[in-house]
């Protein structure tokens, strides 16, 4: 006879709760939000952790996923959070982890989290836009057209149809660059975009550079998320996430408090956007 599966409200408390980064590379980073899900969960099982389960009819692991990237964009900045019903080495979890998932989905970092919101601060993003056969002289000035807007309306077909939004107030900082590693001509915008709603995708700020200006670009761009994180208004920059999760887990150590601190003060909180 089977064994009677426990009643959800005898599911075992989580006693832990862990965040964790990962990186989407090469070809996995097709891999859909769905299909990394599944993919977790599998590798989850294959380590042997202790994953708390939901209450309810329908009990599901206690996985939650923040500011995923769109499919077919690369990234180096990819988070979420499990929560485990007995204690775990941070560092035993990653190593087991990243063994079950498959090379291209690589765990880079866990850490025991701290107070807040990992979601609230994912304040902004910063991403690379690779365009292979675009000179960056040529680039500069169609960058230069897209700043100078006040608004750039683009379309994108989402769930619920074709929507038009701003792009343009979302882009914090746009620059132009080159990769010194690569012998064929490549253009490489950089830029930090704030996030809101509706969210503001890299390919959303390439197609409103091409409504502003004249760029011919031959192939499809190369999407990689660098950062995400609290916005540091006062540069347009991007701080690290786990940097007060670690400082949480340091000053727990050594009896000593907690002062990181990644934002500016309110009165830089508006500060204007950096170009």
């Amino acid at each position: 006879m089977a064994p009677v599966q426990a009643p959800p409200s005898q599911q075992l408390p989580a006693v832990q709760k862990l965040r964790i980064r990962f990186a989407k590379r090469g070809r996995l980073r097709f891999t859909s939000h769905r299909d990394f899900q599944r993919a977790f969960e599998r590798a989850v099982r294959r380590a042997g952790l202790p994953v708390a389960f939901s209450h309810g009819f329908s009990p599901h692991p206690k996985i939650s996923y923040a500011g995923a990237a769109p499919t077919g964009a690369a990234s180096e900045a990819e988070y979420l959070e499990i929560s485990l019903t007995h204690e775990r080495d941070p560092e035993q979890v990653r190593a087991a982890l990243d063994e079950a998932l498959p090379p291209g989905l690589d765990v880079l970092e866990v850490v025991v989290a701290g107070p807040g919101s990992l979601a609230d601060q994912l304040e902004a993003s910063e991403w690379l836009i690779a365009l292979p056969g675009v000179d960056p002289a040529e680039a500069e000035p169609a960058v230069a057209a897209f700043l100078a807007r006040d608004e750039i309306l683009v379309e994108r077909m989402t769930k619920r149809g074709l929507r038009s939004f701003d792009c343009r107030e979302a882009v914090l900082r746009l620059t132009v660059g080159s990769d010194p590693a690569t012998v064929e001509t490549c253009a490489i915008l950089q830029v930090v975009l704030r996030l809101g709603t509706p969210a503001v995708r890299p390919d959303d700020v390439l197609a409103g550079v091409l409504e502003v200006a004249t760029l011919e670009v031959t192939g499809p761009a190369l999407l990689t998320r660098l950062a995400q994180g609290p916005l540091i208004a006062a540069t347009g920059t991007v701080d690290d996430p786990l940097a007060r999760d670690r400082d949480a887990t340091q000053a727990t150590a050594t009896g000593q408090a907690v002062d990181h601190q990644t934002h500016v003060a309110e009165d830089d909180a508006a500060a204007p956007a950096v170009p």
